[in-house]
């Protein structure tokens, strides 16, 4: 069963108010969205997910709940374009979870995880093209280093990407543990004994699979521009590239100009219109019962200046 990471957390810090309108960027499978659902009863929630699978058992959950919702079935890059539809130009809370939900690690037949057989897939999106597959048997050997090292900074990238180039002219690298093989046989073995080997290459393929790093700084942007005064931003991060997006977007919209650092008076105008509320991680108590949770981090935005 998935357990929402920071879930009491979130709920905490996005600061409903009964009428909130509300969006939760990646639905999954309504861990964060059922709760929030609870908190709005003359609000309304916009939810998105790619996964149709998920927006049909959120769904199923949240209908129990009220139908002041709506799902929407698209990538959160298109956020504020779905939205702008619906004549929603301003929103008062928005979610980012960005962990992969437990249950798509958990269908063999996704491909996400390295511990199951499975054909290489990775799609969030099952109705997009390209999946693991293409990458590991179509890529060039320089683009799967370039990959393995920017999207998972694995240090034995080049050994990696050299062996697979190598299986694949013998024969297409099909699966989950086909992959997993060649990854152990390109790494020392003190690299094996520290964590599972293959961790960050399937990291970094599902990231170029779904383009996860450049979409998730286009939704963010496109949510800050849309959040009311006092209106506030959650995001859980599980790495650090994701987590650095963050930071530095956030970092860029609440820092006061160096040059008006020393200023006795700043004038309004020269104000930062966000302030950063808080960064959090999860607690013991919460990493003993859920060890997906041990490399979430939260951090929270606010809006404090119209404009």
């Amino acid at each position: 069963m998935h357990k929402s990471v920071l879930l009491e957390e979130c709920l905490k810090y996005l600061n409903l108010q009964d009428d909130s309108i509300v969006v939760d960027a990646t639905l999954g499978y309504a861990g964060h969205s059922s709760r929030i659902l609870q908190e709005i009863p003359n609000g309304f929630l916009y939810a998105f997910d790619q996964d149709k699978e998920a927006t049909i058992c959120s769904n199923n959950r949240l209908k129990k709940i009220r139908s002041n919702y709506e799902i929407i079935h698209n990538n959160f890059i298109f956020l504020k374009e779905e939205l702008t539809k619906r004549n929603i130009n301003h929103i008062d809370a928005i979610l980012f979870d960005l962990g992969v939900s437990s249950p798509q690690l958990d269908e063999d037949e996704r491909g996400f995880s390295f511990h199951k057989d499975a054909r290489l897939d990775m799609r969030m999106n099952q109705e997009q093209s390209l999946s693991a597959y293409q990458v590991v048997n179509e890529y060039e050997q320089e683009d799967l280093i370039r990959i393995f090292r920017k999207y998972g900074e694995e240090k034995y990238a080049v050994s990696i990407a050299k062996k697979i180039v190598e299986q694949r002219v013998k024969k297409p690298i099909a699966t989950t543990l086909e992959l997993v093989e060649i990854i152990k046989e390109s790494t020392p073995e003190k690299y094996k004994r520290e964590k599972h080997p293959a961790r960050k290459v399937f990291q970094a393929i599902r990231i170029e699979v779904n383009q996860e790093l450049s979409v998730f700084e286009s939704a963010l942007k496109q949510a800050l521009s849309m959040v009311k005064l006092h209106g506030r931003i959650c995001v859980i991060t599980f790495h650090s590239l994701e987590d650095k997006i963050c930071k530095e977007i956030f970092k860029d919209v609440s820092d006061l100009n160096p040059a008006l650092k020393n200023m006795p008076v700043i004038p309004e105008a020269y104000l930062p219109p966000f302030k950063i509320i808080k960064t959090l991680t999860p607690s013991k108590q919460e990493l003993e019962e859920n060890k997906r949770a041990r490399s979430a981090k939260l951090r929270v935005i606010e809006r404090v200046k119209e404009g």
